[in-house]
Parts: C-alpha cells; sequence; structure tokens
C-alpha cells in the first residue's frame, strides 16, 4: 500500500486493523439490498490515493448504518481505520478492504511517525568495517582464541 501503516488488534485479536491515510478521489455509490434473513444492508464505495514518492489507490466500503454517519468529501484527506479480508470465490481471490472509522486530516497532521529505527534504513557501516544486518546493534565482542600457557594441564591424549 506503500507509506505508513499501523497494525492494532484492540478492537478484535482474530483481525488485524490497519489505519492509512489517503485523500478520497471518487464516490462509487450506494449499493442497498435484503439478506437472506430480511434485514436491508447498505454501504458506500470510495476510492482514496494515500500519500508519498509512489501513491496507491485503493478502494474502500462502509457498510451498515456506519455509511450513514460517515460521510467524505472528494479532494479532502483522513485518517481511515479498516478491516481487510480476503476470501475465495470459484477459484479467484477477491480482498475487501471494510472502513469503520476516520478522522479528517488538519494542517498536515497525518498519521503519527514510525517509532525511531521501525521503518528507517540501517545507517552506513563505516569503510573497512564488518556488515551487521539491517536492524541489529552492534555484534557482541569477540575474544580471541587464546591457547592455554601451560600446555601440561591439558589431559587430551593427543
Amino acid at each position: 500500500m506503500g507509506g505508513s501503516g499501523s497494525y492494532n488488534t484492540s478492537r478484535n485479536p482474530q483481525y488485524y486493523i490497519m489505519e492509512f491515510e489517503g485523500m478520497i478521489v471518487q464516490y462509487l455509490g450506494r449499493q442497498t439490498g435484503t439478506s437472506k434473513a430480511g434485514r436491508p444492508w447498505q454501504k458506500d464505495e470510495y476510492v482514496c490515493e494515500t500519500p508519498g514518492t509512489y501513491p496507491r489507490k485503493v478502494k474502500f466500503h462502509i457498510f451498515g448504518d456506519k455509511a450513514d454517519q460517515l460521510k467524505f468529501e472528494n479532494g479532502k484527506s483522513y485518517v481511515l481505520s479498516c478491516d481487510i479480508e480476503s476470501r475465495e470465490f470459484n477459484g479467484r481471490w477477491y480482498t475487501d478492504v471494510s472502513v469503520f472509522s476516520a478522522r479528517p486530516v488538519e494542517n498536515g497532521q497525518g498519521m503519527a511517525a514510525p517509532a525511531p529505527g521501525y521503518g528507517a534504513p540501517a545507517p552506513a557501516p563505516e569503510y573497512g568495517a564488518p556488515a551487521q544486518p539491517a536492524g541489529f546493534g552492534a555484534a557482541p565482542a569477540q575474544t580471541p582464541f587464546e591457547a592455554p600457557a601451560d600446555n601440561q594441564s591439558d589431559d587430551l591424549p593427543f
């Protein structure tokens, strides 16, 4: 999805909840119907574009009563909280992005920056220094092998 996102499992520990920032670029309309149980349902669909070097378009929907509560303006940016779920139907996979809450972005105050060190590239090592895996601290100091000073205490037969 590009840009930054955060995961939160507080709503339901079985699902990951994601927050992302996006500017509304299109309202796709409202769909309505009746469930098998005879209850009416509704959903609004939108397309937003994420900020960043490589913006992505994301189609999402708002289901049920939230469709009446959450209204968006084209060209305005929001931080959206959503559930993402994929399912298989007739051998093909489909992914739904279901938004359940949103807050407008005010004066460039979008999502919080990632925690220090998270998602940031590791600093470049000095020339000639041994390479270290990204995201890890300094390698543990190694003591050079030292032969015992007194070989007579060695009880090995060779």
